[in-house]
């Protein structure tokens, strides 16, 4: 019965104008019409084909009716019309070839981020490494206005602290988000929408008018910020071979450490001003990662290979004509499922490894002595010392001139990493710098904390935080190293996994520090500290 239906539906004239509307697509150019010498052979095998498959699809139809029904959902019923089932077409089973996949032209190929000009890679490595002392800047400079805050709004130091704490918890939950959208929809992507958000929040918090919505802004900051911070290291990984990955790291991790010790120097000095007060420590936050952002849209380039290979291919797919060239990334049917189960979980899935936990957990707890700093130094340089608001934030400076000789120190270890590894991949000569950082770290913290008293010259304390300064850096830049090596396919996810503890860790020491250095005391309040660094 269906054949005579087909046929008499085929002589209709316009039946026949509907069919050949139906097999255009957009002109012949593109190839999408028949040739016009196409035998009546050719047009008859076209219409049998055709005809076999729509049998095929009526013959399916009761099975289709029954599947469907029962994935039928509230959302399907309210726009009246059924789930769509699964399609046909006679080449379905029909998988494409290798000579299909679009590649890079091998391993000298000038379009792979690791063959950029050394120009193009300083660059993009300047850029997201601005974009991340943005992001760590907004996380202390802060800080000097919590007292202002406190007071505009009625409310402890403790609570008005937690501006800073919230960020920085917010800090380490973004990466589990940022990470894989990363390696699925490229880095550039998964950094500069995420910081133009930020940024907004940032001045939400500068014209917040209660207590809750410092709160809740300051959270979304830290949420949004933490992608350059997460991405920075796949960004690295992609573009710098495992002899250069050292230095390019050092830069970063220069970032890492120059936003949280220039941020409290420079929000003091704004708190001091009358006209300004602890707003435009926020509306000065959110000016630098906007004008920041702007030189990101202009100069940044993706540099994750699997997207670039999908740009490629599309690219080809217009010059030849050939539409089924393609990428490998372009066959992975992206769901939320998979998505999740892949790069969502597998943070915590490598902090389930013991050598990932270990270099984490240390790490982490340096970090979050450097965020200590932001509640101990006022203590024992105001307090005790009773210096004035600015001047009691400079001895940050001596914590950052630990980390540039830090720098010079991992700098230094990349050479001899590159004579020893010869060519390969070797984690474990990233580790030299954190033994000798380790004693440095602990001895700083003792330094600091037993010559706090004001009786003893200020240097003293100066030279212990730049003690503590120096060993942090060079634990903190090996530990980096070494979690990229190990997991190079992987370099966002293990970052990711380190941002989120030291964060939890950068959190909650701030809260720590005033309630502790009251009750027992400056030396022994960091002797406790420099205990647990000696320990780990």
């Amino acid at each position: 019965m269906s054949e005579p239906q087909v046929r008499d539906h085929a002589m209709s004239p316009t039946s026949t104008r509907s069919e050949d509307l139906m097999r255009e697509t957009t002109n012949s150019e593109y190839g999408d019409l028949a040739s016009p010498d196409e035998t009546d052979y050719e047009k008859q095998e076209d219409l049998e084909r055709r005809d076999a498959s729509i049998a095929t699809s009526r013959s399916n139809n009761i099975d289709l009716q029954r599947t469907v029904s029962r994935r039928e959902t509230v959302i399907s019923r309210i726009r009246t019309r059924p789930p769509v089932g699964s399609f046909n077409h006679p080449l379905e089973h029909q998988k494409t070839t290798v000579a299909d996949l679009v590649d890079f032209d091998g391993p000298d190929d000038p379009y792979r981020p690791i063959n950029w000009a050394m120009k193009k890679k300083v660059i993009t490595t300047a850029l997201y490494g601005f974009t991340t002392m943005s992001a760590t800047w907004a996380s202390s400079a802060f800080a000097p206005g919590t007292q202002q805050v406190a007071h505009d709004f009625h409310v402890g130091t403790q609570v008005a602290t937690l501006g800073t704490t919230l960020f920085l918890f917010g800090f380490g939950l973004g990466p589990l988000l940022w990470a894989p959208l990363s390696e699925v929809y490229g880095r550039k992507h998964a950094v500069l929408p995420p910081m133009f958000i930020a940024a907004m929040f940032t001045f939400g918090t500068g014209a917040a008018k209660d207590i809750q919505t410092i709160m809740i802004t300051r959270f979304f900051v830290g949420f949004f910020s933490s992608a350059p911070v997460t991405n920075t290291g796949g960004v690295l990984a992609d573009l710098y071979p495992a002899s250069q990955r050292g230095i390019a790291i050092a830069t970063y991790a220069m970032a890492v450490v120059i936003g949280p010790v220039i941020g409290p120097i420079v929000g003091a000095g704004l708190v001091v001003q009358p006209s300004l007060r602890w707003r435009w420590t926020e509306y000065l936050t959110g000016i630098i990662m906007l004008f920041i952002l702007c030189l990101d849209v202009i100069f940044l380039d993706e540099s994750y290979p699997p997207k670039l290979l999908v740009y490629k291919a599309r690219k080809l797919r217009h010059q030849s004509g050939n539409y089924a060239l393609h990428a490998k990334f372009e066959e992975w049917d992206v769901s939320l499922k998979e998505l999740a189960a892949k790069f969502l979980i597998r943070p915590f899935q490598l902090l389930a490894t013991p050598i990932c936990a270990l270099v984490v957990l240390y790490a982490s707890f340096c970090y979050g002595i450097l965020y200590l700093q932001l509640g101990a130094i006022p203590i024992i340089f105001g307090e005790n010392r009773h210096w004035k608001e600015v001047p009691s934030e400079l001895p940050f400076l001596a914590i950052l001139l630990g980390a540039v000789t830090g720098a010079v120190i991992n700098v230094y270890n990349q050479l001899v990493y590159n004579r020893k590894a010869g060519g390969k991949v070797a984690p474990e000569l990233r580790l030299p710098p954190m033994m000798f950082g380790s004693f440095l770290f602990a001895a700083g913290l003792f330094v600091t904390g037993w010559t706090a008293d004001p009786s003893i010259h200020w240097i003293a304390p100066v030279i212990g935080l730049y003690l503590a300064g120096l060993g942090f850096f060079t634990i903190f830049q090996a530990a980096l190293n070494y979690l990229v090596d190990t997991f190079q396919k992987y370099a966002a996810s293990a970052v990711a996994a380190n941002t989120f503890l030291r964060s939890c860790f950068a959190g909650a020491f701030p809260l720590t520090v005033a309630p502790l250095y009251h009750n027992v005391g400056v030396p022994w309040g960091t002797s406790i500290f420099a205990f647990f660094s000696n320990e780990e």
